[in-house]
């Protein structure tokens, strides 16, 4: 005769050959992974709900007979099961483990009460995955486990007949099942610490994409066929990949690894996998690939690039063997595609932005305020009669200053060669104003180069409307000074003086349309050297300068 202490450590038993065997089958890669997963697919849904089935109706077989009941661990597995894997899994387990139950005692007086009992753990579990906080949930497990053993033995004491053969089992068997579903909260930590380490393969993964992403970075900055090739190298040998491809929505851009010998840089994309993932903007994976146009390709992941939540490119791994693609690889592959993704995206933009750059610089330099130009060749006319010497020279000065403007790149020049170009420009607005116009300078010998047409803007905004705007003559001072570790280039005028309402607008960039000169200086100077323009307002006139150092960016 079976007494509790026996029945308990029985219970006890049977619950630990539930927990040896799920332990040794978490060692298992393929059911591991499929354990960290979120969501699970029908076929990994099917094969978890068998597992836990089979677990069910071995609780009942290896359960001990006390006067027609079984004192089992069937409660237990049906627990587990929805408590982990969610409803259906919960259900299922509870819904065949209890007409199991009920089928191999047709009659018993425990039977109904069993099967009632092991429908209803299922669902109340399920409910239990969907409602409860992740870290309780075993907590909640034990609770129900043990209220559905509560159930059977009041079912049992109110279907049993006679009466007093359902007390005396109840009496011997409710101790022992009641407690034993303690094992339930052993086996959902068990499987939850499994899950856990899902975070931890997640941060090992986002490290090894943010080292590709970091490592890929300097690719990034033009983007070719012989960046993507590099680009697809570190992924390579980072992931120990036996082949990458990078691809837009119609051609291979890089291939590297093996089989690079049969893709050309530019061919069309043949793969109905890679259209597929284009088409439908969701990764594939193959674990056994049979029918790949390189045979010796067995495993292959494609991942699609998007931007803007449209697709542009794939990103495709390759390993010869079967079953490489785990599923933090996967993990990894789609963080690395979105990284590379606004990569891309920020390549291009930057591209965009410096060919819009380049254009600004070049309409500035090629256009020739033809106001100007009307007002400097009628002062070239009028000196012509009077002083032929000093025409000539003007002449000179325009030729310069316009050529300057034609020929000048986007690349940094030697400042003096800057002064040169603001010095023809002083010449022919001297010409134009005579004696309402003096320019000095105060040069000093430094030796640093600055993005071209940066002084000549000031100089002319400071005669425009600094200078003109009085009736007297006035004085714009140019002054380049070495203070050792940085150079300071100012514009300063004894004009009108800037209004404090234009500083502001200045620095919040609403500039008027008459100061797009200057605003224009301004958004420059700050992009290269980090800091605008600084604008004082003097008594009288406007003093605008800016500091570089000596180690050009």
């Amino acid at each position: 005769m079976n007494t509790t202490l026996e029945m308990l450590i029985h219970i006890f038993e049977r619950a630990a050959l539930l927990l040896i065997s799920l332990f040794f089958m978490i060692r298992i890669p393929r059911f591991k992974e499929s354990l960290q997963k979120d969501r699970h697919s029908p076929t990994e849904r099917a094969i978890i709900t068998l597992v836990f089935c089979l677990f069910a109706i071995f609780g009942t077989y290896s359960g001990i007979n006390v006067e027609g009941s079984l004192v089992n661990v069937r409660i237990v597995a049906v627990v587990s099961g929805g408590i982990l894997f969610g409803p259906w899994v919960g259900i299922i387990t509870g819904i065949v483990s209890g007409v199991h139950r009920y089928l191999i005692d047709i009659g018993g007086i425990t039977s109904i009460p069993c099967l009632i009992t092991s429908i209803i753990a299922g669902i109340v579990s399920g409910y239990i995955n969907r409602r409860v906080k992740r870290s309780l949930r075993w907590i909640y497990g034990i609770a129900a486990g043990m209220l559905s053993e509560m159930l059977t033995m009041i079912l049992i004491l109110a279907m049993a007949n006679p009466f007093e053969l359902g007390l005396d089992i109840v009496s011997k068997i409710a101790f022992p099942m009641i407690i034993g579903e303690v094992n339930i909260g052993l086996i959902v930590l068990l499987v939850m610490s499994v899950e856990g380490e899902k975070e931890m393969i997640a941060a090992r993964q986002a490290k090894l994409a943010l080292d590709i992403a970091n490592k890929t970075l300097p690719y990034f900055r033009s983007i070719n066929s012989d960046s993507l090739k590099k680009i697809c190298s570190v992924i390579k040998n980072e992931i120990k990949a036996d082949a990458v491809a990078i691809t837009d929505t119609h051609n291979v851009l890089a291939y590297v690894g093996f089989g690079e010998e049969r893709y050309k840089i530019g061919q069309e994309i043949i793969s109905d996998l890679t259209k597929e993932v284009i088409h439908s903007g969701k990764f594939i994976i193959r674990n056994k690939v049979e029918d790949h146009h390189t045979p010796q390709i067995h495993s292959l992941l494609i991942v699609p690039f998007e931007e803007h939540g449209e697709v542009t490119g794939t990103l495709k791994i390759y390993y010869r063997k079967a079953y490489k693609m785990t599923f933090s690889l996967q993990t990894m592959a789609i963080g690395l595609s979105q990284i590379i993704s606004t990569l891309m995206e920020v390549s291009r933009i930057e591209k965009i932005r410096e060919a819009a750059n380049r254009a600004e610089l070049k309409a500035l330099q090629t256009k020739i305020n033809p106001h100007f130009l009307f007002n400097a060749l009628n002062a070239i006319a009028s000196t012509t009669r009077r002083n032929p010497d000093k025409a000539r020279e003007l002449i000179i000065n325009l030729s310069g200053y316009m050529r300057y403007n034609l020929e000048v790149s986007d690349e940094l020049i030697d400042i003096h060669k800057e002064l040169e170009q603001v010095r023809d420009y002083v010449q022919i607005e001297m010409a134009r104003f005579g004696n309402r116009l003096m320019v000095q300078y105060d040069i000093d010998e430094v030796n640093v180069n600055i993005p071209s047409l940066l002084i000549q803007p000031l100089v002319e905004n400071a005669i425009i409307h600094g200078i003109l705007k009085e009736k007297g003559p006035g004085v714009v001072t140019i002054s380049v000074k070495d203070l050792g570790s940085k150079v300071r280039i100012s514009v300063k005028d004894t004009g009108d003086g800037i209004k404090e309402e234009v500083i502001q607008q200045l620095q919040q960039d609403d500039v008027p349309a008459n100061k797009i000169g200057l605003y224009n200086v301004h958004q420059r100077v700050k992009l290269i050297y980090g800091h605008g323009l600084v604008i004082h307002r003097l008594s009288p006139g406007t003093e605008v300068f800016f500091d570089i150092e000596k180690e050009n960016p």
